[in-house]
């Protein structure tokens, strides 16, 4: 047997799937073909194409490998090696957990629509659920001991319990850790729920790890269950799981989005051309809150793009509000002479007209339809005269993410972090350490709003898309609180800050480094 020949079995095999005789041929001889090197990426390409076809059994025929080979062929361009791709929320890949095969799987025969059913509701906690307990599994607190299930040895790790486990039982459990959510199902009184059940909570003597504990966040609790009530002694989230971590259970699958049929931190082509010398000076701009209907801001945002004039960073990032107040019904006409008259302020900088793109990203504010994640582009009437004078100008969703060579960037407007001190069940006696504590939350949730949904509405069909899972390499939560910037778990969480509130504070990003700059206009 020969090695591509043990490897395709073995692959497949992997992936639940057998291969017939003929089927298993035609592969070899079309892998046999290839480069070494190659080898490994098309046979990638190729299960991952199968699994997206509606199969009805697991062994698989010549037909449906030949419709692979050719699909993996036809997509072998260079669309997905762009050096940027721009994607927007309502088209980002809704991937679920299959706990049966105990892999992600796309869900292509979906048709989400805005106004969802009562399932899409109930299923858009029950995929956070099943995202955040494979998470928890995986880390080595929790993951079963082969030694000690294989001696008599007692393992020093963690076991979770469903709530149903505590339901079930009528005495005095002692010490145990679940997993599930924080709700509120009657006034002032939390309780505890996961597929299984509802748990009522005693907090009272509850000691809270690092984070802002809210309404529909997934939390490990532990404590001791008695009278029907579930006494919590610590609460803290899920663990933190790097994406390479991620990816090294789960492979190249592209959760992220875009034209790349593998996740682009797997490409070595991008990597080199992120640092090639042409790149390797790349920066990046981010801005929030920029007021067109505030001649001083205006004037502010002039004297930024004179000191970039000589050096045109490859990217700004521009998020709203746009406006400094609402209009009424002279907003739209506001938001559109304010973007006329921006086009024609950028159009002033030929070398920054030539090499720098502009994101726009609506603020909570801005014109638009309901206040409810995710936020479609600004309407084509503000963007149309925008669009023709400056020829790299995007309207993006909010929010929305951007690839850049191998790295990916999670772009989000909302003015949350008030929000979820608000309605915190616990504030940190380190006030100073909010900006911590409120990416620490967001990034074990992988979800960019862990908010209650009557705070904070979300499109039901679409909560994929607030997804951070695998964790990108940066996230821009822009908020008018200060600006700050937090690395964990080799991702970068940053706020700009307020460029109209907070005496024009912006914040440069240089990718090729991965190093972050706060900047300032000074009079």
């Amino acid at each position: 047997m020969s090695g591509i020949q043990v490897k395709v079995l073995h692959a497949f095999k992997l992936n639940g799937l057998s291969l017939r005789s003929e089927a298993s041929k035609f592969l070899i001889e079309t892998l046999e073909n290839l480069d070494s090197g190659e080898v490994d990426t098309w046979l990638r390409r190729v299960i991952e194409i199968v699994q997206k076809q509606p199969l009805d059994n697991v062994f698989i025929d010549r037909t449906v490998l030949e419709h692979a080979v050719a699909e993996c062929k036809e997509g072998n361009d260079d669309t997905g090696d762009r050096v940027f791709n721009f994607i927007d929320a309502f088209s980002v890949p809704h991937y679920t957990y299959n706990v049966e095969r105990k892999k992600f799987m796309l869900d292509s025969n979906r048709k989400p629509c805005l106004n969802g059913l009562a399932d899409d509701k109930a299923n858009m906690f029950v995929e956070r659920y099943m995202l955040l307990y494979q998470r928890t599994m995986h880390h080595e607190l929790f993951t079963p001991s082969a030694f000690a299930a294989s001696s008599n040895v007692k393992s020093a790790k963690f076991t979770l319990k469903p709530v149903e486990h505590l339901l079930g039982c009528s005495g005095n459990l002692g010490d145990i850790i679940v997993f599930g959510m924080l709700t509120r199902l009657k006034e002032d009184k939390y309780f505890l729920e996961d597929p299984s059940g509802v748990v009522e909570l005693d907090l009272s003597k509850t000691v809270f790890h690092t984070g802002l504990y809210t309404e529909n966040c997934f939390v490990l609790a532990e404590g001791s269950y008695d009278d029907q009530v579930f006494h919590v002694s610590a609460l803290g989230f899920p663990p933190l799981e790097k994406a390479a971590t991620t990816r090294s259970f789960f492979g190249n699958i592209n959760f992220f989005g875009g034209p790349s049929s593998v996740c682009v931190a797997s490409s070595e082509k991008l990597k080199q051309l992120e640092q090639d010398d042409v790149n390797q000076n790349n920066m990046f701009v981010f801005i929030s809150d920029l007021w067109l209907d505030n001649p001083k801001v205006i004037s502010n945002f002039k004297t930024l793009l004179s000191g970039y004039a000589s050096m045109p960073p490859a990217l700004f990032v521009i998020c709203g509000n746009f406006l400094s107040q609402y209009c009424g019904t002279k907003q739209l006409m506001q938001l559109k002479q304010g973007f006329d008259e921006l086009a024609q302020l950028i159009s002033e900088f030929d070398e920054i007209l030539e090499s720098s793109r502009f994101v726009f990203i609506p603020g909570p504010q801005d014109l638009g339809p309901a206040n409810i994640l995710p936020r479609p582009p600004l309407s084509k009437m503000v963007s149309e005269k925008l669009k023709e004078k400056v020829p790299f100008a995007y309207f993006l969703s909010n929010p929305c993410r951007i690839q850049y060579c191998s790295q990916e960037i999670v772009i989000y407007r909302e003015d949350i972090v008030n929000k979820m001190c608000r309605n915190s069940l616990h504030l940190p006696t380190d006030l100073q350490d909010i900006p911590s504590h409120f990416a620490k939350t967001l990034l074990s949730q992988s979800h960019l709003c862990p908010l209650p949904l009557h705070i904070r509405p979300i499109y039901w069909c679409f909560d994929n898309a607030l997804r951070l899972y695998p964790l990108p390499d940066v996230v821009v939560c822009a908020d008018k609180y200060e600006g700050y910037n937090v690395n964990i778990s080799d991702t970068i969480f940053m706020n700009p800050g307020s460029f109209s509130r907070n005496d024009c504070v912006f914040k440069v990003y240089w990718p090729a480094t991965k190093e972050l700059e706060e900047c300032k206009i000074t009079s």
